[in-house]
């Protein structure tokens, strides 16, 4: 590839990658879903792997991305739930500490024990989120304490003078499990445990939660912080790479890296995070950004959240849905483009064996050219990847060969 002035696409499809499964004769579910728009993709271009998560780092959405979009997560990473402060325009004051908050679902076992049944409350709807949210900023807020509503079950807790130095486990990798020990973090403030007994007492009391458990569904009946930091300082793309664009997400997270890192986060309607995200709307906001814009970020969820359900056929689905609705159509529409260059990636590994964010390399391909090109026999999944030889670490190295379109392998 040569270093030339381009149009540049990253298609994320959030926990990917995963381990070989016995179920699928050793196959990953990568390896078995059927992507043959990814697997275009390896087939003609750069196929490899990378590190987006470094093995002293915590294993996350958050520091994976930053690391794709070329940040080094040691030198810029402040915690998840900032990121989301700047999607939602919370803006952190010194001094102000951000949370992610956690909409869930906790039940008591036949041994008395408090468990977390679901970290996403049957990922209650937005609609249904904000009023809750709604109802403890109400009943809640304070000089000190004040919620923000987000996505789904994803929302926002900001502590004025609070701590960013606590160690939560996040929510998702405690599904099933009596919640006591996890939760012991929060005794170190006895104000912050104070505030998520209060809002189980608040949520216990909604008329919806009511309804909610009348139709046979999951009530959002308790609140996990995590994920807390506070405010980020970043240098835009535009002045590391000479770039302008957008982040197409559904989810906070990604739209706050974006913003944080210079880019215009760009809201689909119907984007949900989920197997029923508006796929076409994401293909046609990215599409319409490559009209003034240099670069579009475009991220689905839906794989990721398959896995923390441990749903390895939900999971295939979800990948599959990905390599149709989106690695497709934009590969259509970047034959009939100049100069555009494509990558698809995973963030990291999310194994259905565990249900969460794992460290470990994931696969990535790069195609500028989708006619002509002599063609590989490979797909795209870690498997491949690993055979073609090119591992590009730390992972934010490779945004920079990316844009330069500089691999020093070429397999």
């Amino acid at each position: 590839m040569e270093d030339r002035k381009s149009k540049y696409l990253i298609l994320v499809g959030d926990g990917m990658a995963d381990e070989a499964q016995k179920v699928l004769d050793g196959k990953t579910p990568l390896e078995e879903a059927q992507t043959p728009h990814m697997d275009r993709i390896a087939s003609e271009g750069i196929l490899g792997l990378t590190e987006t998560i470094a093995p002293h780092q915590e294993p996350g959405s958050d520091v994976a991305n930053m690391a794709i979009l070329g940040y080094d997560p040691d030198l810029f990473h402040t915690g998840r739930a900032p990121l989301e402060a700047a999607s939602m325009g919370v803006q952190l004051l010194p001094g102000e500490v951000a949370f992610r908050c956690n909409l869930v679902s906790v039940e008591i076992n036949p041994d008395g024990e408090l468990v977390l049944a679901d970290y996403s409350a049957g990922h209650i709807s937005s609609e249904h989120g904000r009023v809750l949210i709604a109802a403890l900023q109400k009943s809640l807020g304070n000089e000190w304490f004040q919620f923000y509503p987000g996505v789904s079950y994803r929302h926002l807790l900001v502590w004025r003078k609070g701590r960013s130095d606590l160690s939560i486990t996040p929510p998702h990798d405690v599904t099933g499990q009596p919640v006591a020990e996890y939760w012991q973090a929060y005794n170190e403030v006895p104000n912050l445990r104070s505030l998520m007994e209060s809002a189980r007492e608040v949520l216990g009391q909604q008329d919806l939660n009511r309804k909610l458990v009348a139709e046979g569904k999951r009530a959002a009946n308790a609140i996990w912080l995590w994920g807390q930091g506070i405010a980020p300082v970043m240098p835009s793309l535009t002045e590391l790479f000479g770039i302008r664009g957008v982040v197409i997400s559904a989810v906070d997270l990604l739209k706050g890296l974006g913003i944080c890192s210079g880019l215009e986060a760009v809201s689909v309607p119907g984007a949900t995070g989920y197997l029923d995200t508006n796929y076409k709307g994401k293909v046609e906001a990215a599409l319409d950004a490559l009209e003034d814009k240099d670069f579009v970020y475009l991220h689905v969820e839906a794989p990721d959240e398959a896995s923390h359900e441990g749903d390895l056929r939900l999971k295939i689905e979800a990948i599959e849905a990905f390599d149709a609705n989106v690695v497709g159509p934009i590969l259509e529409a970047c034959i009939h483009l100049a100069n555009t260059r494509v990558m698809v990636i995973t963030d990291h590994l999310t194994p259905i064996r565990t249900r969460t964010h794992a460290k470990g390399l994931v696969p990535f391909a790069v195609c500028d050219s989708f006619a002509g090109r002599v063609k590989n026999q490979r797909g795209f999944s870690e498997v491949s990847a690993a055979e073609s030889g090119l591992v590009i670490k730390p992972g934010h190295m490779l945004m920079d060969r990316f844009i330069k379109g500089d691999f020093a392998h070429t397999a």
